[in-house]
């Protein structure tokens, strides 16, 4: 530490540290398992100057040990490699030899939870659709361990992708014999893994680290690997494009592509973050952008026409005529990528035509007909606001039931927003069901209020927070969101803000996390201009995680919206909503005081989350 830092705790008594236990979960209901109280190393003896370096130190180690050692017999499965692993992050500088240790625990633990599927089969019994994209998503908690060692050791990762591999292979071996083909989702776990801790490296800023890890699955096509490199090129086009160009020479080269293979490649260029491929029997699958659509790839004349010299010599390869599926997959792709190849390849589009046309004339089968959304998603532009309107009374001049005609205004009203069009709240409106009316209408204004706060308009903003059909917590967000913009300029106005927030989270009902997770967006606000605020606020924030078991310190609140095709996420949530930053700037500002409000937290994860932020604080 610096002089300046030493001077800072100088003044905190160390009697403290003797008193301190990890809490135990045994403050948690009595009908949970309870964890047998862990107490961190004895403090030394304080000297007249203050603690010294070396001892804040010891502490710090043994507390974080201390919290792993409890961690194991936390009675949710699923928090125990969670904490280990975030455990041994906090602990790696200080103490390399005892993180190891905690990162094979942390594995240990996340293989048993991985195994029970706990990621999975949540207290909401969700539905079946719902728990298999859960499991698509190979984010279990194998995935947030690697995640965390990946940014460690690439030495120490590599053992663990090493095991994940090991385990394909036999898995691979044992089903060989009824294995799907790979569509390009369905890929080996190890696979999907590594790209999927590469691109939480990408997002971390280590871009030669990320790109190190993903080298070696960057060889065949698939949703991960050119989901890694439409991130990757965000941060450093040229290696993407070069990575890019291996894949496409590999897929010229491999036997086994086929027109989805296409499909995939040109996502990287034509549209980032929505991959498509299509079914046999005539369905899809495809990805969407998690934020707004990303623009076509500006790439050199050589390498774009290179996709499409690769793109040429596949689809134009012969299909078996009694091979119904693959026909219909290749009329499909074709369908979709025909605009592209008239206005970057046109002699090769006349060739496409044509085996098209034949294709059509050998079958009177056209699942996806070229009415699909599917089909023109992100090649051809989007209708404009008055297209989406002729269309809508088209539809609903067609409609039997008060339901379809509220389906059709419901998505006319998301296609209107979409292009940030204000007639989208009139749409919303004509919907006849009061329940799915009041929804639509709230997550619309949700929405134009955030389009604000990404322009920075605050005054605009904070009009549309007031005058908009919100909920609680959706005016309470956008208050604190404002309010973080204008700190700097308007001090007095963001406080008032923040209060008025406040007063939204107060008229929240019902025992959510929503409270909680508010209050300490309003807490990491003030903390830097009203300190003594900002502890008042914290105690409220302890009360309300106290009241609600789901609230783990990492949480956030999920409005869906449907869109055309799919369905959009809003947010509230991420850094600046964060229990772990607000106590590390807690325990900076007064430590002693810091882990008095850790220990009356009564739940595992929100405790687990300020002792380590506390820790880390201290070790930083």
């Amino acid at each position: 530490m610096t002089k300046q830092r030493r001077l800072s705790w100088s003044a905190l008594p160390l009697s403290f540290l003797l008193a301190l236990p990890v809490p135990a979960s045994g403050q948690s209901p009595p009908q949970k398992k309870t964890s047998p109280p862990v107490t961190a190393k004895p403090a030394p003896k304080v000297n007249e100057t203050g603690p010294t370096d070396t001892e804040l130190l010891a502490f710090a180690v043994s507390l974080v040990i201390a919290l792993a050692t409890e961690a194991r017999s936390y009675s949710d499965v699923s928090l125990r490699p969670r904490v280990i692993a975030r455990a041994a992050d906090v602990l790696w500088d200080a103490d390399n030899v005892n993180a190891r240790a905690l990162f094979k625990r942390a594995w240990e633990e996340a293989e048993k939870g991985d195994a029970d599927e706990v990621t999975i089969k949540t207290k909401d019994n969700p539905p079946a659709m719902v728990t298999a994209l859960r499991r698509m998503s190979g984010r279990d908690l194998r995935f947030e361990v690697l995640n965390i060692i990946a940014k460690r050791d690439r030495a120490l990762s590599e053992e663990y992708f090493a095991k994940l591999k090991s385990e394909n292979d036999s898995s691979t071996k044992e089903t060989k014999n009824t294995a799907e083909p790979n569509d390009g989702w369905n890929v080996p776990e190890a696979v999907s893994k590594r790209l999927q801790v590469a691109s939480a490296l990408l997002k971390d800023g280590q871009i030669d680290r990320a790109l190190e890890f993903a080298a070696p699955v960057l060889t065949q096509t698939s949703v991960h690997t050119i989901g890694f490199l439409v991130e990757l090129r965000k941060k450093n086009a040229a290696a993407a494009d070069r990575a890019f160009l291996t894949l496409l020479n590999r897929a010229e080269a491999d036997p086994g592509s086929d027109p989805n293979t296409v499909s995939g490649l040109s996502s990287y260029i034509f549209t980032p973050g929505l991959y498509i491929t299509f079914k046999p029997e005539g369905g899809s699958t495809w990805s969407q952008p998690d934020e707004s659509p990303v623009p076509p790839a500006d790439l050199t004349p050589a390498l774009r026409n290179r996709f499409f010299q690769v793109a040429t010599s596949i689809l134009l390869r012969p299909l078996p005529p009694s091979d119904v599926g693959a026909r219909t997959i290749k009329s499909s792709v074709i369908k979709r990528l025909l605009p592209l190849f008239e206005q970057h390849a046109p002699d090769t589009a006349t060739a496409l035509r044509t085996q098209l046309q034949q294709m059509a004339s050998n079958s009177s089968m056209d699942p996806m007909g070229m009415n699909n959304p599917l089909l023109t998603q992100g090649i051809t532009p989007e209708p404009s606001a008055d297209d989406v309107l002729d269309q809508m009374q088209n539809r609903i001049d067609r409609a039997k039931t008060p339901r379809e005609r509220d389906q059709i205004y419901a998505s006319t009203a998301s296609a209107l927003l979409s292009q940030g069009d204000e007639r989208a709240r009139d749409i919303a409106d004509k919907i006849e069901d009061v329940e799915r009316r009041t929804q639509i209408r709230q997550l619309i204004d949700f929405e134009f209020v955030q389009r604000a706060i990404r322009k920075k308009a605050t005054a605009e903003a904070v009009r549309l927070a007031q005058t908009g059909k919100l909920t609680n917590t959706q005016r309470a967000s956008a208050y604190i969101d404002v309010a973080r913009l204008l700190l700097k300029t308007d001090r007095e106005g963001a406080l008032q803000l923040l209060e008025d927030a406040v007063r939204e989270v107060n008229r929240i009902e019902g025992n959510k996390p929503d409270r909680a997770l508010l209050l300490v967006g309003i807490a990491n606000q003030l903390i830097g201009v009203d300190r003594v605020r900002a502890w008042e606020i914290m105690g409220e924030v302890v009360k309300e995680a106290n009241r609600f078991e789901g609230f783990t310190g990492q949480h956030q609140v999920t409005f869906p919206l449907m869109t055309r095709t799919a369905v959009k996420f809003l947010h509230i949530g991420g850094d600046n909503y964060s229990l772990t930053n607000v106590f590390r700037a807690l325990a900076k500002d007064d430590l002693y005081r810091a882990v008095d409000l850790a220990k009356t937290f009564k739940y595992d994860s929100p405790r687990a989350t300020v002792t380590l932020a506390i820790a880390s604080t201290i070790l930083q």
